[in-house]
């Protein structure tokens, strides 16, 4: 199962805690477990990029499978070219990806949002 983890305000030790793991693994000549992840600064950057209508469309398309963006906006019924948009700007944050030419698919089979909260001073 390929998980996508989405990670908003991940604190630098856990990213370099996985990175050690990743390199500790490759010195000991092992395959390294792995992980297909992004990551955004703010809660406000996670939202702005995962909007409800393009959280709808990452369900129809996980649910139907590889799909052309005028099929998507059909099913939908939204305009293809606001379609196309939200497609383009899924495909650069690696969250969609292209199958072929004009078709997409979702490459996971399950999110993992984790949201750090800021830690306050004592």
């Amino acid at each position: 199962m390929k998980i996508l983890h989405v990670k908003v305000a991940e604190p630098v030790t856990e990213l370099l805690d996985r990175a050690c793991k990743t390199m500790e693994a490759l010195g000991a000549g092992q395959a390294p477990e792995p992980y297909f992840g992004i990551g955004f600064e703010s809660l406000e950057q996670m939202l702005d990029v995962f909007t409800p209508d393009r959280w709808t469309l990452l369900d129809t398309l996980s649910a139907h499978g590889p799909a052309r963006a005028e099929d998507l906006a059909r099913a939908l019924s939204r305009d293809e070219p606001g379609v196309a948009r939200d497609l383009a700007l899924l495909l650069d944050w690696n969250v969609v990806e292209q199958e072929a030419v004009g078709v997409v698919k979702v490459p996971w089979d399950e999110l993992d949002v984790k949201l750090t909260l800021a830690q306050r001073a004592a």
